[in-house]
Order: structure tokens, then sequence, then C-alpha cells
């Protein structure tokens, strides 16, 4: 699967941790940056996740910055980009069962790189259950 992967110099170490997870399970992945702890502005690299999705180049996305809180407020400013914040499985879990989020965002200064590899494994093996879901999603997606 295609996976597009981007943060800031907050969440850079996760990222570049995450990345390595990725690839190692077996997964395609588009690192759109950012390449080390340098200052730089969260929303550029979650405006470059939101075109993966959007354009087809990638299944799903994952973005980190400090907190995690940036990047979801970006990410989900692009219609059919469905990003969720996540701290727990239970989250991971519900955001594709019910949401059917297609960007996970973590906080790299609040997660470690062991949880978030069980969030990621967890999110990209969960399906959307559709159902009475569908149509909220679909009102998502109407904004």
């Amino acid at each position: 699967m295609f996976v597009a992967i981007a943060s800031d110099h907050g969440g850079f170490p996760l990222k570049k941790h995450l990345a390595a997870f990725l690839e190692k399970e077996g997964h395609m992945v588009i690192d759109r940056g950012c390449n080390d702890e340098t200052s730089v502005d969260y929303p550029d690299y979650a405006a470059l996740v939101a075109q993966d999705i959007l354009a087809g180049n990638a299944e799903f996305g994952i973005l980190v910055c400090g907190t995690g809180i940036g990047m979801s407020i970006m990410a989900n400013r692009h219609p059919g980009v469905r990003a969720a914040l996540v701290h727990r499985d239970e989250y991971a879990k519900l955001s594709r069962e019910h949401n059917d989020a297609n960007v996970i965002c973590l906080g790299g200064r609040f997660t470690t790189p062991a949880d978030a590899e069980r969030f990621v494994k967890i999110f990209l093996s969960t399906a959307f259950e559709g159902g009475r879901h569908q149509r909220r999603v679909e009102k998502l997606d109407a904004c």
C-alpha cells in the first residue's frame, strides 16, 4: 500500500522512525518532508500529504507535528481528506471504522515510537464499516 507521510520539525524524529517502520512492513512510503529538525511551517507539509490522498497517489497519510493538532486542522481543510488525531488504540480503530479517516495525525512530542507503530498498524489494517456511518462520511465530504 502507498502511504504518504510528512512532519514539521517537532514531529521529524517520529516521522523518520515511522517511515522506516512502514517500509519494513512492506508499504511504499511517499516522504513529503521535512528532512531535519530545522523550523518549518506545518501547513505546507500537511497540504502535500492531503494532495497525495486526493490525487490517488497514496491510500493513506500520516502527519506528525509536535501535538498533531495543527496537522489535523490543516489536513481537514481539504474536502475528501478525513484526518484523525490519534493518541489511543481505540481512536485509531474507530476513526477508520466510523469516520473512514484516511489520514492519521500524531503528536511527536507526546507519542512514543512503540505507541505510534501500534496506532499506525491498527489504522492501516482497520476497514470502514460503512452502513449507518456512510451517510455521515458523505456529509463530511460535502462540506
